[in-house]
């Protein structure tokens, strides 16, 4: 989208907090159709995701396949559950849920630390769609799809 860049900014942090959010109520949501709901939310906010990077007809097939369809499969298994029975032995906090806490809680952290010090690629974009600039390419894999992008998208 042509937005300006302090609306693009905006949009970019609303969008992260609401898929922040999202994700936190699918997972400590003890009731299955709020935590599905939050499922959609999500789904919804990586689809707005990639309307703001210009990637219109990946964000319509996310709508259509994952909202339109798995969420809705989902909350229809969820609502023709016996909800009695799931709550019966339900037990707030276990040895293998802290365990598997520290070791999520771990990953996550690793990677905040991690991703921020990479060097993703050393490509420069530039204005008109179509050309790529090579600048110091570092492995032939990264060669490799600079051509085929070349290719793919030649005039």
């Amino acid at each position: 989208m042509d937005l300006p860049e302090p609306l693009h900014d905006f949009l970019l942090v609303f969008l992260g907090l609401c898929l922040v959010l999202g994700s936190l109520g699918v997972v400590f949501f003890t009731n299955l159709i709020f935590s599905a709901f939050s499922l959609g939310l999500v789904l919804i906010c990586i689809s707005l995701f990639y309307i703001l990077s210009n990637s219109h007809f990946v964000a319509a097939a996310q709508l259509l396949i994952y909202v339109g369809a798995i969420n809705v499969l989902i909350l229809f298994a969820v609502m023709f559950m016996n909800g009695s029975e799931y709550h019966q032995d339900f037990h707030h906090f276990t040895v293998g849920g802290g365990i598997i806490l520290m070791v999520c809680t771990s990953i996550f952290v690793s990677l905040i630390t991690t991703i921020p010090d990479i060097s993703w690629y050393r490509l420069i974009w530039t204005t008109r769609p179509n050309q790529i600039i090579e600048q110091d390419l570092i492995s032939t894999s990264q060669q490799i799809g600079v051509h085929l992008s070349k290719y793919i998208y030649k005039n």
